[in-house]
């Protein structure tokens, strides 16, 4: 029996408010505030789910989502 990888990756999604002058500085408010660790999705909606298996290239392709 062989072993093989296998990759799941999820897309979720949380909304979060924020007070800002422009749709510009929101998103650069969010951005800073999420790389400082300050916005976190924990109650997260998965929108999408794929699999794929690292084949002999070491990378992931055929993609399926499930």
């Amino acid at each position: 029996m062989k072993k093989y990888v296998v990759a799941i990756e999820e897309t979720v999604v949380q909304t979060f408010e924020v007070e800002a002058n422009s749709q510009e500085e929101a998103l650069r408010k969010v951005e800073t505030g999420y790389k400082n660790g300050n916005y976190v999705l924990e109650s997260a909606e998965v929108q999408a789910k794929k699999m794929s298996v690292l084949n002999s290239d070491n990378e992931f392709d055929k993609w399926i989502e499930f």
